[in-house]
């Protein structure tokens, strides 16, 4: 497998279903973007910067070797990450015992309440599309 089968690869893991949606995603042109999966083109390192950026493990594209775990995010699952990151403590708290599965007798009987419209967290249970959750 060559760059330009591991470039195609590397866009469709990311969701990008179609050449022209990636392409708009990192600012290049949908025929550039054909050129280089097909192989009649190389990317440039400004391009390499900015698949880099959208997500796309670019040490894999060129060498065939994956970089690690880290490059290897979906899109959704970076951006899952990222807001992780930028989130205060207690709300990653609760976000991990959410995703860890984590019950109302465990933390002390600590509950959350996650109000995705407004980006609060208050005490309460978690409810969300008419489902009630205890963590």
């Amino acid at each position: 497998m060559g760059i330009s089968e591991r470039l195609k690869e590397e866009r469709e893991r990311l969701g990008h279903k179609s050449q022209a949606a990636f392409a708009a995603v990192v600012g290049c042109h949908y025929k550039s973007q054909a050129n280089y999966e097909t192989g009649k083109r190389y990317p440039d390192a400004a391009y390499l910067s900015a698949i880099a950026a959208a997500g796309a493990d670019v040490l894999y594209i060129l060498t065939g070797e994956r970089s690690g775990a880290a490059s290897a995010l979906t899109a959704d699952e970076r951006l899952l990450l990222d807001r992780y990151r930028e989130s205060a403590r207690p709300l990653r708290d609760a976000a991990l015992r959410v995703l860890l599965g984590a019950t109302s007798g465990e933390n002390g009987g600590a509950t959350q309440n996650f109000h995705h419209e407004v980006g609060q967290v208050a005490a309460g249970d978690i409810i969300n599309m008419g489902k009630r959750w205890k963590t």
